[in-house]
């Protein structure tokens, strides 16, 4: 570990002026680095071998972040090779991202070993190797937008045993703060594929004997739990507000509704996706 003992109490310093612009997309991606604040993040990166670059630590906090590592998952600071830098709480407190800030911030590389894209180049190739039988269960999302949805998705994903999540490619980052703070530390384990053309992908996950189920609000739909999913079988949620596009509904084989009581119209993007993935995972 790598120690840098003084003090930073400037905002211009090249580590802490980089941590603050990986908050936007824009920078996420030229750098291909992301930023996360807490030890829980921390401590899951650590144990899931994700690549820190650096850490920021306030200088006011500094013991109490290593003393809540050691009691959450019994190592510290010292767990990781990394260029660890210290700030004046006046400093840390405006490039944090959190509320009630614990006082660490790690940087660390993307994530490429486990969260793919597919562009129209790539995307056969690398959805004919997804489309096995040995790639196991897979959820598919359209143009989910919140990055807080996302978050819960991955994180339900990961609690269920879906292989793989396979991602429009607007939906939102992965590496948006929100994203990463609603899928707790999951996102380091969780295989992501993101794709150019969602309904390309659908078709091809069928074309090789894997029948894609489109959740959707629909008189032709079939009731979830009326029917049984097969261990290949695959499932797609849609847009938060818009629900699935008509050429996703065309592509998949056939569509499901979640039953709901009383007057519900709909129930929040995530919450049926984990809805969706605890059908698909019952049997299993």
């Amino acid at each position: 570990m790598e120690q840098t003992p003084m003090i930073i109490t400037s905002r211009q310093n090249q580590y802490v002026s980089l941590a603050a612009k990986l908050q936007e997309r824009k920078h996420r991606q030229s750098e291909g680095l992301l930023r996360f604040d807490g030890v829980k993040l921390y401590c899951e990166a650590v144990l899931r071998g994700v690549e820190i670059e650096f850490i920021l630590l306030d200088a006011t906090l500094t013991e109490a972040v290593d003393a809540k590592a050691k009691a959450l998952y019994g190592f510290g600071l010292d767990a990781v090779d990394a260029r660890i830098l210290t700030l004046s709480h006046d400093v840390f407190v405006k490039i944090s991202d959190e509320n009630a800030p614990e006082g660490i911030i790690c940087v660390a590389k993307y994530i490429d070993k486990i969260h793919k894209i597919a562009t129209i180049n790539s995307r056969q190739e690398i959805l004919d190797r997804l489309a096995a039988p040995e790639s196991g269960r897979i959820l598919l999302c359209e143009s989910l937008r919140d990055p807080g949805n996302v978050g819960t998705v991955v994180r339900t994903a990961f609690a269920f045993g879906i292989d793989w999540l396979v991602l429009s490619d607007d939906c939102a980052d992965l590496y948006n703060p929100k994203t990463l703070r609603g899928a707790m530390g999951t996102l380091f384990s969780q295989k992501i594929l993101r794709v150019d053309d969602l309904p390309a992908a659908v078709n091809i996950l069928q074309s090789k004997g894997r029948r894609v189920y489109a959740a959707a609000l629909d008189e032709s739909a079939r009731q979830l739990g009326s029917f049984a999913f097969g261990k290949e079988d695959c499932a797609v949620i849609g847009n938060e507000g818009h629900g699935l596009s008509e050429r996703m509904l065309d592509a998949c084989c056939e569509k499901v509704y979640i039953p709901m009581a009383g007057n519900a119209e709909s129930l929040n993007a995530s919450v049926a996706a984990s809805v969706l993935m605890w059908e698909m995972t019952r049997g299993k």
